[in-house]
């Protein structure tokens, strides 16, 4: 058996502090802080929407951003295995049980003769035994919060690379003679074609169908959109090449772990930053930029009073921040125990939130430059999502000076925003299955080769995605799987799991143990009671408010793809309620001793320096009371001497 161990590798660390910091801020600062933060600043009430966003960052973005931190650091787990190691709500039972024994360790029954220092030892000593062995049941009714959180990232990592591939053919022609997306009489285009888009064809020549040029070619040569979800067609052999390259990327990026994602992350990091302030330098100088910055934060308080507008700012942080999912967990169960990992989450967070910012800028002043070259007002050129990025920018990229040089840093920094998200999250999967099957996983070549393997099956599920019909199931997988309310309900069980049947308080000490630092009272607040609250009417709300997909408002879908992707959404929502629900059931006993058992803790988590101290109390007072009855004895024998 243990010549078998040789074999298994160490799980490892990080090899610096900053390559923690940069692989935290890639996966977390993505495509949704350039093409949805400022899109859904402007339609929710410009600078007013910052004020729905901050109630959500402060009570459940960052709180829950440091939990799911500290319980990686802690637990050295991944995302599914920390539920496993955590340590729940018999605590005080338990603590109960040690001081019964210590009060009859202290109160010998009357007339029992006393007993000899060895035989004190070995009871004590047997009895700290029978507890180890008693508590050191691990924790298992919480693993499906980490089932649910993997499965969501394998949903978005399968529609994350896809737009990275999209990306990739963009960037490719912006190195052609022409940019494609910039001229008609193309093969793709139509009759109604015109480069300076609807509402510039509108003014000059009276036709009510004309379209941009840019819109014709992602639709007609990227997409090659078919009729709808039932007409699949053929493949796109160019996407589905481009697919292979960034699948390539992403698996030589990770597939020596993170010794191989900690050194790719100073590039694909920190160039994003480089690319983003250029264009946003850019965007400042263009003619009608102010137009389009005045637009993106002039607030209209008139949007706080609808519920909707709420909504929207919690999916954004939840999606911004990478919550409720693992991520975090997995990322931070790299660092050492002694990280300050309350430092850490303040600062992440912060960056995370000016990024969006930031990218807002950039954006709207391009926009307020397009809408003034066609005389059209923003929210007539403003998209959101895959519009943006290449519909909306693309277009008014063509409109100015040097076209192919600013399209090249435009396409380059989407890969790079998308680039690091995507094999991050490949990263926090493999790690969270390794994780549960070590012995087999651990061993040398074997990483790579289930890695290869997982990266197969993905590229093979997604052909379907670059076909004729592909973007119909796109946006499909997309909207219900990877759906923000499946975020917000895993988010309800996870705050109250740490929250209470864990302990809000002591997180807090773990906290303190391994950063020096005890957590403002306002993070208790929130684990307890704030998060779940919101998080629980923000997934009514959803539900309530759920409107059937579309796609480019005139395309319904069909019955049989609304069941699908709701069988989707549910296959993550399921996987918590029914976890418990199974191991429950499975044990016997009363409800509250199978309750019990399942939440009992790992006897080899580390303990912090609270617990190490009413541990060695005991130890102490058994010590102490041995010397005494020595003193007597030897007291007594000098007595008999004398």
């Amino acid at each position: 058996m243990d010549a078998a161990n040789r074999n298994i590798e160490a799980r490892g660390h990080w090899g610096s502090k900053t390559e923690f910091l940069l692989a935290v801020a890639g996966n977390v600062v993505g495509l949704g802080n350039v093409w949805r933060f400022p899109y859904l600043c402007y339609t929710n009430g410009g600078g007013a929407f910052l004020i729905p966003y901050l109630v959500f960052v402060v009570t459940c973005g960052v709180p829950l951003f440091l939990m799911e931190a500290a319980m990686g650091q802690y637990t050295q787990e991944g995302g599914i295995t920390c539920w496993q190691r955590l340590c729940p709500i018999a605590e005080e039972e338990h603590l109960n049980l040690e001081r019964a024994h210590r009060s009859l360790d202290r109160q010998p029954p009357a007339g029992a003769q006393p007993r000899s220092i060895l035989v004190k030892f070995f009871s004590y000593r047997m009895k700290e035994t029978i507890l180890s062995l008693a508590w050191q049941k691990k924790g298992f009714i919480w693993k499906g919060i980490g089932y649910a959180g993997q499965l969501i990232l394998l949903y978005s990592c399968m529609c994350y690379i896809i737009i990275l591939a999209w990306a990739l053919f963009y960037l490719a022609l912006s190195f052609s003679f022409h940019l494609p997306w910039a001229t008609c009489g193309n093969t793709w285009n139509t009759d109604d074609c015109n480069f300076a888009g609807r509402k510039f064809a509108l003014n000059l020549t009276g036709q009510t169908n004309s379209t941009a040029a840019a819109t014709e070619f992602w639709e007609h040569r990227v997409l090659t959109l078919s009729g709808g979800i039932e007409e699949v067609g053929k493949v796109n052999w160019e996407i589905l090449l481009c697919l292979i390259a960034m699948w390539i990327i992403c698996y030589f990026c990770i597939w020596k772990g993170i010794r191989s994602t900690g050194k790719v992350v100073y590039f694909t990091a920190t160039f994003p930053y480089v690319m983003l302030l250029v264009l946003l330098i850019r965007g400042l100088t263009l003619p009608g930029a102010l137009q389009g910055i005045m637009f993106y934060i002039y607030p209209d308080p008139q949007h706080l009073l609808d519920p909707q507008v709420w909504m929207e700012a919690g999916t954004q942080v939840f999606f911004s921040y990478s919550v409720g999912v693992g991520s975090i967990t997995t990322l931070g169960s790299y660092n050492p125990y002694t990280n300050n990992c309350y430092r850490d989450s303040f600062w992440l967070c912060l960056l995370n939130s000016c990024t969006s910012l930031v990218a807002g800028f950039a954006v709207f002043s391009v926009l307020g430059f397009m809408a003034h070259e066609q005389g059209a007002a923003v929210e007539d050129v403003a998209e959101s999502g895959p519009g943006l990025a290449f519909i909306a920018y693309p277009q008014a990229v063509a409109m100015m000076p040097l076209p192919h040089l600013w399209a090249v840093c435009f396409f380059f920094m989407i890969i790079l925003l998308g680039l690091d998200t995507q094999f991050v999250c490949m990263e926090v999967i493999i790690t969270s299955v390794t994780d549960i099957f070590p012995t087999v996983l651990r061993r040398p070549g074997r990483r790579e080769v289930f890695l290869l393997l997982f990266c197969l099956i993905c590229f093979f599920s997604q052909i379907i995605m670059v076909t004729e019909g592909g973007m119909y199931v796109f946006q499909l997988l997309d909207y219900y799987a990877c759906n923000g309310a499946c975020l917000l309900f895993l988010s309800v069980f996870q705050s109250l799991a740490v929250g209470w049947i864990f302990g809000a308080e002591r997180m807090c000490d773990i906290i303190e143990d391994m950063s020096g630092s005890y957590p403002n009272f306002i993070f208790r607040l929130c684990w307890k009671y704030l998060t779940p609250l919101i998080s629980v009417v923000s997934f009514i709300f959803s539900l309530v408010e759920y409107q059937p997909l579309t796609f480019n408002r005139w395309y319904r879908y069909p019955g049989w793809a609304h069941i699908l992707g709701w069988l989707l959404a549910l296959s993550s929502i399921l996987l918590v309620p029914g976890w418990a629900l199974g191991h429950l059931w499975a044990l016997r006993g009363s409800l509250k001793q199978r309750w019990l058992y399942l939440c009992r803790p790992d006897s080899n988590l580390p303990l912090t320096q609270k617990q190490r101290a009413e541990i060695q109390e005991p130890a102490l007072s058994a010590e102490t009371e041995e010397l005494l009855i020595i003193r007597d004895i030897r007291e007594k024998q000098k007595i008999v001497q004398i």
